[in-house]
């Protein structure tokens, strides 16, 4: 990156444009959000549910199916800020928690990377939303949301990728 100059900077992103050079030696400016990431937890029970929240998201124009997650913290850690994430919206507690992946959420403009975990041998806790948040936790069936994300009930790229990945991990299909 040679050139940056900050045109907004807010509390979850900064908008800057960038001058890049492209493989081929051009030189372009390109509007890019920096992003300080993310992490989200699938919850995973013993008899093989899940848990989700659906919740309201302006945005996407409504409310929406997703596993608990947020945006990392300073210099938080991202399997922290999964279990965080965790405890504050369904107020669970993972005795175990794996590394499912990462994957880059919108690269034609963000930098966004959002590291996904499984969370297993859950125990109960006490729920702490965040006041701008509004969402109701529910249990289900992975297969259920597994046929949800078939449907396109279930759209969200970190919710899908999440379900994707774990289905691969609970199958044992590597």
């Amino acid at each position: 990156m040679s050139d940056c100059k900050n045109i907004y900077k807010g509390r979850i992103f900064d908008v800057n444009i960038e001058g890049a050079i492209m493989p081929d030696g051009r030189k372009v400016d390109l509007e890019i959000v920096r992003h300080p990431g993310g992490a989200c937890a699938l919850p995973l029970h013993d008899n093989g549910d899940i848990t989700l929240v659906r919740q309201f998201r302006h945005a996407a124009g409504g409310v929406i199916w997703e596993v608990p997650a947020g945006r990392i913290d300073g210099a938080e850690g991202a399997e922290v800020c999964a279990i965080r994430e965790l405890k504050e919206e369904v107020g669970l507690v993972a005795g175990k928690v794996e590394k499912l992946g990462e994957y880059i959420s919108t690269p034609g403009f963000c930098s966004e990377v959002v590291h996904i975990y499984l969370a297993e041998s859950l125990t109960g806790c006490k729920q702490e939303l965040e006041d701008d948040e509004y969402l109701e936790v529910l249990r289900l069936p992975f297969g259920e949301a597994l046929d949800k994300v078939d449907s396109g009930e279930i759209s969200d790229g970190k919710t899908v990728v999440a379900l994707l990945m774990a289905a691969r991990r609970i199958s044992g299909s590597r």
